[in-house]
C-alpha cells in the first residue's frame, strides 16, 4: 500500500510529530512496497545512504520487532543519484555528471546489497520558475541565455549517461514544458523518463505522453482552484493506468487537507485517495497500479 516513489529523505522535516525513524516506521506499518529516494546532487548518493543505515540502526535499537521493522524498509527502500539544475551545478556540468558517473559505478560494484539499489537517474531537468526567496532561490538574473543554454546542456548529458547506464530518468521539469519536451525527444529516451510532480495540462500531458513519458502526481494534485477543477479531474482521469506513477516529493506539496504542513511520505494517502477517487477505482487497485508500473519502470522487485 501507497509507494512513494519521489521523497527527498534527507531533507524530511523533524518535529515532535514525526521524526525520520518514526517516518520509517510508519511506511513499514502501512505496507509500503516501494519508497524512491531521490538525488539532486552529482555527489550526494554515499551520504544519502548512510543517513538511511543510521536511522535503521537507531530502530533496531528499539527491540525485536524494531528490527523486523527496520529490515522490512531495508527491501522496500531504493534510491536515484542525479543533478538537480542549480547554478553552480550548471556552470560545472563536466566535472558534475563525471562524478556522478563515479559515484553510481561504485554503488553499482559494492558488495553491500543496499548500497547497489540505484535504479534511477535524477531528479535532473530544467526549472525556469522564478523566486529569489523561495526554497529554490532562483533568479532570473542568473540566467542569461548562456546559462540557460548550459542548463539544458546539463539536462542532455545526464540524459545520455542515463542511457549509458541502462537508467530511467527522474524529468524535473518547471515553467519549462517545450523545452523539457524537446530535450526527450531529442534524447530518444522518452520511455524511460518519468516527468514527476506533473505541473502542467492536459495538452502538454498528451504530449509527454506521445513522446512515450511515464507522470507520476504529486500531492499538488489534490490543489486545484474552482475555475481549474474540471481541467484538473480532467487529466487525472486521462493519463493511461500503465503510464501512471504517485510521489509526495516530501518535505514538499503536502497534499490537501494537510497543505501547508511539511511534508513526508506517510501523507502521500491522501493523494491516493484523491487520484482514486477522480479515476471511480478503488484505493487498493490503484496502490495495485502504482506497484506494478513502479515496478516495470524501475525494473526492481516489489514487495
Amino acid at each position: 500500500m501507497y509507494s512513494d516513489t519521489h521523497f527527498h529523505f534527507k531533507i524530511l522535516k523533524e518535529d515532535e510529530e514525526w521524526t525520520r525513524k518514526s517516518v520509517l516506521q510508519k511506511m513499514s506499518q502501512n505496507s509500503c512496497a516501494f519508497a524512491l529516494d531521490i538525488g539532486t546532487d552529482c555527489d550526494d548518493l554515499a551520504s544519502r545512504q548512510e543517513l538511511f543505515e543510521a536511522t535503521f540502526a537507531q530502530m533496531q535499537g528499539d527491540g525485536p520487532d524494531a528490527k523486523a521493522c527496520a529490515d522490512s524498509c531495508k527491501k522496500f527502500v531504493y534510491f536515484t543519484a542525479g543533478i538537480w539544475p542549480d547554478p553552480d551545478s550548471i556552470k560545472n556540468r563536466a566535472s558534475c555528471v563525471e562524478t556522478l558517473k563515479k559515484n553510481i559505478l561504485a554503488a553499482r560494484a559494492s558488495d553491500d546489497p543496499f548500497r547497489k539499489k540505484v535504479c534511477a537517474l535524477g531528479e535532473c531537468g530544467l526549472d525556469h520558475h522564478w523566486n529569489p526567496s523561495g526554497v529554490d532561490n532562483r533568479s532570473q538574473d542568473d540566467f542569461d541565455q548562456a546559462m540557460v543554454a548550459a542548463e539544458r546542456e546539463l539536462f542532455m548529458m545526464q540524459l545520455q549517461l542515463a542511457k549509458e547506464l541502462e537508467l530511467p530518468v527522474i524529468v524535473h521539469s518547471r515553467d519549462a514544458f517545450q523545452e523539457t519536451l524537446d530535450c526527450v525527444k531529442e534524447s530518444g529516451y522518452g520511455e524511460k523518463c518519468v516527468i514527476h510532480c506533473y505541473s502542467y495540462g492536459l495538452e502538454e500531458a498528451k504530449a509527454f505522453l506521445e513522446a512515450g513519458c511515464v507522470i507520476s502526481f504529486s500531492g499538488s494534485a489534490t490543489y486545484a482552484k474552482k475555475s481549474q477543477l474540471e481541467e484538473k479531474l480532467a487529466l487525472l482521469r486521462y493519463v493511461p493506468q500503465d503510464r501512471l506513477l504517485v510521489e509526495t516529493d516530501a518535505p514538499y506539496l503536502a497534499p490537501v487537507p494537510l497543505r501547508g504542513k511539511p511534508n513526508n511520505p506517510t501523507y502521500i494517502e491522501h493523494t491516493y485517495k484523491f487520484i482514486a477517487q477522480t479515476r471511480g477505482i478503488e484505493v487498493e487497485k490503484l496502490c495495485q497500479i502504482v506497484d506494478q508500473n513502479a515496478q516495470k519502470f524501475f525494473l526492481v522487485p516489489i514487495l
